[in-house]
């Protein structure tokens, strides 16, 4: 039975680590979370030792190190700009890391990492769960056995509603979270990196604290996408299930229907890195590149073609 840690148990993503650590036959020795509302651990490992200061954390870790109970997993669920500091301290102490998206908010981090992989002989997995989706391989199979030349035209649109609290937490701020793009759709570049191949273009057309939009060229796909938290921007047959959500992939006009399986891929992904066939840091790159360019672009259309249908439309409200 391996033992576990888990730093950000708190946060929104936690339960499904905590089920799959459960669901897998291991065990949680040790939770940290600066907010201390976890009371979901109760039904999972309530035995468990918890802590509200890092620094409490880091003395027991190394505390069980010493009499002979290292841990072999850190799982890491925090705010998206501490996930690099918080892999650096697991791989210091030798633990492998199975580590939330993004894996880093900038591709020089993945670097570093891979540098403390090597000096301290632990490693980094990522949670690329959609990889894993038998709809998204089934897809990936389709496109490898299309003729050679044959590219595909592809929309892609993801709406989930946030409330007020999101822009006024480490989330609506980009440099801790990188911004909407990569808060909520960086699986989703990975999704398309992994199906399509290697991007060979990246424009952003449209970008604001609640919404991104812009088009992307892999090498088999041309890819108008749209992502947003306004509510405002939801169709009439959004779902309604813990918050008004609406996802569509569109692949040569004919929708991709992957809504269902998604809570359970983290246990499919925690199986894949205990039998060791986690996804490491080179295979979190594409995806992380992706979303650092779109921060950092300059918004600009130049070809109407290439725009998503709902920002034309948000852009014709604009101008009403």
């Amino acid at each position: 039975m391996k033992k576990f840690a888990l730093i950000g148990a708190a946060g929104y993503i936690a339960p499904r680590h905590l089920k799959a650590i459960k669901e897998t036959g291991h065990t949680l020795a040790v939770a940290m979370d600066i907010n201390d509302s976890v009371g979901i651990m109760d039904s999972h490992f309530p035995e468990a030792e918890f802590f509200t200061e890092f620094e409490e954390f880091e003395a027991y870790v190394e505390d069980q190190k010493l009499k002979g109970e290292k841990l072999d997993y850190v799982a890491i669920c925090s705010p998206n700009y501490l996930h690099a500091p918080h892999m650096k301290y697991a791989l210091k102490n030798g633990i492998d890391v199975i580590c939330e998206k993004p894996l880093v908010l900038n591709s020089e981090d993945l670097n570093l990492l891979s540098e403390y992989e090597k000096q301290y002989g632990a490693k980094v997995n990522s949670i690329l769960q959609l990889r894993l989706h038998p709809s998204i391989i089934a897809l990936r199979d389709k496109v490898q056995a299309a003729p050679a030349g044959k590219i595909f035209d592809v929309d892609l649109t993801y709406l989930t509603s946030r409330g007020k609290w999101y822009l006024k937490s480490w989330k609506g701020v980009d440099n801790k979270s990188g911004g909407v793009a990569t808060n909520i759709g960086v699986h989703f570049y990975d999704m398309l990196h992994f199906i399509f191949g290697k991007i060979v273009k990246n424009e952003v057309h449209y970008r604001d604290e609640k919404t991104a939009s812009g088009y992307l060229e892999y090498e088999r796909a041309r890819v108008r996408w749209f992502l947003s938290i306004d509510a405002k921007n939801l169709p009439e047959n959004a779902v309604q299930g813990e918050k008004l959500t609406y996802r569509s992939i569109t692949i040569e006009n004919e929708e991709l229907e992957f809504s269902g399986g998604f809570t359970d891929l983290h246990t499919v992904s925690y199986q894949e890195i205990l039998a060791g066939r986690g996804y490491g840091l080179e295979d979190a790159r594409f995806s992380v590149k992706t979303v650092e360019h779109i921060r950092h672009a300059r918004d600009q259309i130049t070809d109407e073609s290439k725009v998503h249908p709902y920002l034309k439309e948000l852009l014709a409200e604009s101008r009403n």
